[in-house]
């Protein structure tokens, strides 16, 4: 009954029919995130692509300048010194046949997957098991790299990887309820920023459709495009 109550609450508070300023909604979010844990505050953007086609994909990674304050657990296929650089970047798991072994059994602990240029033989294999999960490595996301203690403190830090869905909607969390008003903001533009900039050489006619901003358990808000910017 009470989350009921807090849900209503929520709901009462925004308009539907209304799309907000940026930095209104992200006020307006936080302050309804009342759940008993600390909610994630997520952005959506549905661009006017079709993703079926190579040169309208849009994907990208993003360094948020306030983090996300998620935790990351982090996987690499590497092998020798770049698998003890790895351990020492803080990698949570570290392999090479062991590892994809592991993987091919169901156990999948990590939620980004970087491997040296070397070892994408064995992820290769990978493919059907990362790859819907969108965890297969990817040298244009800096996840194929020799650089693995670099590659390991961009996923820890918050870097976020954005990526188009079959309707052509991206969505990605800028950070958390606890975070103030003005990290969101910047992290909220950060992302938006970089998905104009990752606008595909193949999308026609109006590229930002919508936009939206919700929390885990608070309802969703409309933004105004043009607020999206600093």
């Amino acid at each position: 009954m009470a989350k009921d109550k807090r849900i209503a609450r929520a709901r009462a508070a925004i308009d539907r029919g209304k799309t907000y300023p940026l930095a209104d909604a992200v006020a307006l979010v936080k302050r309804n995130a009342t759940a008993k844990f600390d909610e994630t505050i997520e952005m959506s953007m549905n661009l006017g692509i079709d993703p079926r086609h190579a040169d309208q994909m849009v994907r990208g990674l993003i360094n948020l300048p306030h983090g996300t304050g998620k935790t990351v657990r982090v996987g690499v296929f590497a092998r020798g010194p770049k698998a003890e650089e790895a351990q020492a970047a803080g990698a949570d798991v570290v392999g090479a046949e062991d590892l994809a072994e592991k993987v091919q059994a169901g156990e999948i602990g990590f939620d980004r997957c970087i491997a040296t240029p070397d070892m994408m033989g064995v992820v290769g294999r990978l493919g059907k098991i990362l790859g819907p999960r969108g965890l297969m490595p990817n040298p244009r996301l800096g996840t194929v790299t020799m650089d693995v203690k670099g590659a390991v403190a961009a996923a820890k830090g918050g870097q976020v990887e954005f990526r188009a869905e079959k309707a052509g909607i991206i969505h990605a969390g800028i950070g958390k309820a606890s975070f103030d008003e003005a990290k969101l903001l910047e992290n909220a533009r950060a992302l938006a920023d970089a998905v104009i900039k990752a606008k595909p050489t193949g999308a026609k006619g109006t590229y930002v459709k919508s936009a939206g901003l919700s929390s885990t358990m608070g309802p969703g808000l409309k933004l105004e495009i043009a607020s999206l910017t600093a």
